[in-house]
């Protein structure tokens, strides 16, 4: 595989080790260890870990540490905000642009993410809520919209691993299904209050977190 794929797959296993618990919030990552647990070279696992300092998940300091970036509540509930208003905008901008395939593309996400939760298959579920939700980002043609939610989301995967993990995650494929209906009527005002609605049940759980 090119160094890239390599970078890719080493992303993808320490973002999901980190989202999952296995590596906890201030646990100390060493490059040449996670290499040879993964079997890779270190170049793809520093280029792994630069990238999951931009999303805010490894967090370090010039010749004395790199770590999992510690809980920050506050930091949380920021990014939280952002993400929640991107996509009501998203959904928004989205609608009258949405085609049969857009939403065939939303239901088949919905059904694979409904599966995931009952299944508890809680890191597939995400990946199939961000494809769901990324439909109507893709289809809003905001660059700035997607780049907002690229750059915030990640940062809330720990916290919507907890929820899908909740009661209140049993509510998200009911919503997901309104969104998706809203959205074929045409209503864009619908379907941004419910996309918004939606993601305002995460809020609940990070309040009930709340130190």
């Amino acid at each position: 595989m090119d160094r890239v794929r390599l970078s890719d797959q080493a992303l993808g296993a320490i973002r999901r080790a980190i989202v999952v618990g296995e590596l906890a919030p201030g646990t100390p990552v060493k490059d040449v260890e996670l290499a040879a647990r993964m079997g890779l070279s270190r170049t793809p696992v520093r280029e792994a870990l630069a990238r999951l300092t931009d999303e805010g998940l490894i967090e370090s300091k010039p010749h004395s540490y790199t770590r999992v970036t510690p809980l920050d509540a506050d930091a949380v509930r920021d990014a939280h905000a952002v993400v929640q208003s991107m996509h009501g905008l998203a959904t928004r901008l989205a609608v009258p642009r949405l085609t049969a395939a857009h939403l065939d593309a939303m239901r088949e996400a919905n059904t694979r993410f409904a599966a995931a939760v009952d299944g508890g298959a809680l890191e597939d579920a995400i990946d199939r809520d961000d494809a769901f939700h990324g439909v109507l980002v893709t289809a809003s043609g905001n660059a700035a919209v997607a780049a907002t939610v690229g750059r915030y989301t990640p940062l809330l995967h720990r916290a919507i691993y907890l929820y899908f993990r909740s009661p209140l995650g049993r509510d998200s494929a009911p919503m997901h299904d309104r969104i998706i209906a809203a959205c074929e009527a045409g209503d864009a005002t619908l379907a941004a209050g419910l996309a918004e609605r939606n993601w305002a049940n995460l809020a609940v759980l990070l309040e009930e977190k709340q130190p």
